[in-house]
């Protein structure tokens, strides 16, 4: 998994951010499967050449989030209910959109633009 992991730099996202975003994403993709073991903190920090206080807050987040789980002595994994509870993270995340584009809206711009200005941002 370590290898799939990029940093860039030079962008504003702090990097245990952009650790915990990419994880999340390849559970979502199906790159990395339930009960799937990753990397120790160690072992990632030192193949990303980064601090590992940056890793365990990225790691600490998942946890929080029900994405891995660290059990004592054999490692870290990918939860079991992981899928579903990304799609529950997704299904949240998409009702916000809704509401902002209903926001939009009520402001006068047109669900036409909003789609054109997503479209040159993505």
């Amino acid at each position: 998994m370590n290898s799939i992991i990029t940093l860039d730099y030079q962008s504003r996202t702090p990097i245990y951010l952009q650790i915990e975003d990419q994880i999340e994403r390849f559970v979502a993709l199906g790159i990395l499967k339930p009960k799937e073991q990753i990397p120790s903190i160690r072992e990632l920090a030192s193949s990303l050449g980064i601090n590992p206080n940056t890793v365990k807050k990225a790691y600490s987040e998942l946890e929080h989030k029900k994405i891995i789980t660290t059990v004592s002595t054999k490692g870290t994994f990918i939860v079991d209910q992981t899928e579903a509870i990304l799609k529950d993270r997704i299904r949240e995340e998409l009702v916000k959109i809704k509401g902002e584009i209903i926001e939009l809206t009520k402001l006068g711009i047109t669900k036409k633009d909003i789609i054109e200005y997503l479209k040159k941002e993505l």
